[in-house]
């Protein structure tokens, strides 16, 4: 019950961007390029500490980081399906164009 009223009170985030000229409006980290996607991918998935992001994006301060991870949190049905569609697509275009090895012997 008190994640729902949080979620009621529509959180700002001061640096998340969201533009569908910018990442086919994918929401970024503002004046970056950097996707919240990317950010999430990094932390979920890959394990990284917010002090791990930074040092790989050291462009990025942790307030933004922070920032983009409490968006993705907030977000992450939406973002997963986001993030599956993206595997998706890149899964066909590898069927499509890259060259599987020969078999020995061919």
């Amino acid at each position: 019950m008190r994640h729902q009223a949080v979620k009621d009170k529509a959180p700002i985030h001061p640096y998340i961007s969201r533009k569908k000229e910018i990442c086919d409006g994918s929401p970024i980290i503002k004046r970056t390029r950097v996707r919240v996607i990317d950010i999430a991918i990094e932390y979920d998935r890959l394990g990284y500490s917010p002090d791990q992001i930074a040092d790989a994006h050291p462009h990025l301060g942790l307030f933004q980081i922070h920032d983009a991870l409490s968006y993705y949190y907030e977000h992450q049905e939406e973002l997963d399906a986001e993030i599956a569609s993206r595997k998706k697509a890149l899964a066909e275009l590898r069927r499509e164009f890259v060259p599987k090895p020969e078999e020995p012997g061919e």
